[in-house]
Order: structure tokens, then C-alpha cells, then sequence
């Protein structure tokens, strides 16, 4: 079963021309709520690999490219474009046509000295606070590291564990309906 075939369906003048069609209601929208989102028994973390989609992933982790919906929605990826990580090639696209200097200072930044000290993972740089290019303490942060930063951390995701994925569906299919 597709995604959008799951949609109640709604009449809709695409034209204005009095012409209406049958189409899903694309306009419905389920929210995953954050209590779910941070239980750790029903998800696992998974690493994105370079070039991996969400069919990839949803194929990897649930057997079929069908369910690569669930895996955007456990991670509110919205637009493919903007919140999944790139390719290594479409990054290097990316950087070069955003930055004149990819090489160039984004910011400067040091360790904090309480709180959060040290990283919680490889794309974990919380402990870091920006600071003053004169601060002694300063480390500059290229442009080109600073994207790769987010790249890194669009990699990190969550998964529904695959047990859980028939309650899910019907749970979907409930709400969506309504």
C-alpha cells in the first residue's frame, strides 16, 4: 500500500474551471509525538551511509522500499533536499555554490568550561560555544566543516524498530482517516 493511497480522498478543482477530480487530501498531516520519538525502546539509531535514500534505508531496515515514509516521518524530513544528507557529490556541489571560499572562516569557537564538555557521538559538537576571533582559546570552524557538521548530524537518524512497525501503520491509518 502507497503512501498517499492511504489519504481520504476529497474532490478538487485543480483549474477552477468547475472540473473537479477525486485526489488524496494531501493536506492531512500526522505528527509523531516526542514522547515517542524519544523512547529508546521502540527506536534505534541508524548512520545514514553517503548516497543511502530513505528507500534505501526503509529497504535495509524493513525489507521494502514502501515504508520510506516511516523513516522520514520518525525524523521530520520534510524535503528531501534540505533535511536528508546529500551525496558526497551533491555536498561538494552544495558547498562550492554556496561559499565563494569553502576554505574560508565560518565562525570561531572553544570547549565550553562547565556543561555539556565533551561529545555525545561523532556529530556531536554541543560542546563547543562560539566565541570572538580574539578569544586565546579560539579555533576557527571553516565553512566547508561547518556544512560537513550538518551534513553529519542529518546523518545520525532514528528508526522504528521493525516489531513495531504493524502497530505503527495501523495507528497511521487510524489518524489519517479521521
Amino acid at each position: 500500500m502507497t503512501f498517499f493511497s492511504q489519504f481520504p480522498k476529497v474532490l478538487y478543482d485543480i483549474k477552477a474551471d468547475g472540473n473537479r477530480k477525486v485526489l488524496p487530501d494531501i493536506f492531512r498531516r500526522i505528527k509523531i509525538r516526542s514522547k515517542i520519538k524519544d523512547n529508546l525502546v521502540l527506536l534505534d539509531r541508524y548512520d545514514v551511509e553517503p548516497g543511502e535514500s530513505p528507500e534505501t534505508v526503509a529497504y535495509k531496515v524493513y525489507g521494502t522500499t514502501e515504508y520510506w515514509w516511516v523513516v522520514c516521518m520518525i525524523n521530520d524530513v520534510v524535503s528531501r533536499y534540505k533535511d536528508w544528507p546529500m551525496s558526497y557529490q551533491e555536498f561538494e556541489e552544495f558547498v562550492n555554490n554556496k561559499y565563494t571560499n569553502p576554505g574560508a572562516v565560518h565562525h570561531y569557537e572553544k570547549l565550553q568550561s562547565s556543561g555539556h564538555t565533551t561529545p555525545e557521538g561523532p556529530a556531536d559538537f554541543d560542546h563547543y560555544i562560539e566565541v570572538n576571533s580574539d578569544d586565546p582559546a579560539a579555533q576557527s570552524v571553516s565553512n566547508y566543516d561547518y556544512e560537513q557538521r550538518l551534513q553529519d548530524q542529518k546523518r545520525q537518524i532514528k528508526i522504528l524498530n521493525p516489531s513495531y512497525l504493524p502497530s505503527f501503520l495501523d495507528e497511521f491509518r487510524k489518524l489519517i482517516r479521521r
